[in-house]
C-alpha cells in the first residue's frame, strides 16, 4: 500500500510541476526564446520600401527576415513592440545607444553606428508598415 500511495503522490507532484511550467512559461511570452514567426508583408512604397532595404542590411541577421525574429534576436512584428510600449524613439535610441536585455533572453543589442537617422526613420516605417499588415497597432503600455 505504502508503494502504490507513494507512486500517487509523486504522480501528481510531477503533473502539478509541469502544468504550472506550461501555464507560467509559453513560447510566445516575452521572456522566452522566440521562435521565427509567419509575417504578411504589405505594399511597400516610399520610405517604407527604403526601410525593408536598410532593414534588410543592418537588421534582417538577427531580427530576421521581414522582422520575423531568428535564434539570435526578437520578432518587431509582436505585440510587446506595439507603438504603445515601444513607441518611435525606442528605435532610434537602440540604433544609437543599444539596449540591454530586458525582454528576450538573446542578450544585450549593440549600438548600430553605421546607421544614419534618416535609414532609422525608414526602418521604423518599414517596421510600423509590417506590424500594422499583422494586426500590430498602438495599444497603451500599462504596467
Amino acid at each position: 500500500m505504502n508503494a502504490v500511495r507513494t507512486y500517487l503522490i509523486y504522480s501528481a507532484a510531477a503533473v502539478l510541476v509541469g502544468g504550472l511550467g506550461f501555464w507560467f512559461w509559453p513560447a510566445d511570452k516575452p521572456g522566452a526564446a522566440a521562435t521565427a514567426t509567419t509575417v504578411n508583408v504589405p505594399e511597400l512604397t516610399g520610405l517604407s520600401a527604403f526601410g525593408k532595404a536598410a532593414f534588410d542590411k543592418v537588421c534582417a541577421a538577427c531580427h530576421g527576415a521581414n522582422g520575423a525574429g531568428t535564434d539570435k534576436g526578437p520578432p518587431f512584428v509582436h505585440d510587446i513592440y506595439n507603438p504603445g510600449h515601444h513607441p518611435d524613439e525606442a528605435f532610434f535610441r537602440a540604433a544609437r545607444l543599444g539596449v540591454p536585455q530586458h525582454h528576450w533572453p538573446y542578450g544585450d543589442m549593440p549600438p548600430q553606428p553605421e546607421v544614419g537617422e534618416y535609414e532609422v526613420r525608414a526602418i521604423v516605417q518599414y517596421v510600423r508598415a509590417l506590424q500594422r499588415a499583422n494586426g500590430i497597432i498602438y495599444r497603451p503600455h500599462q504596467m
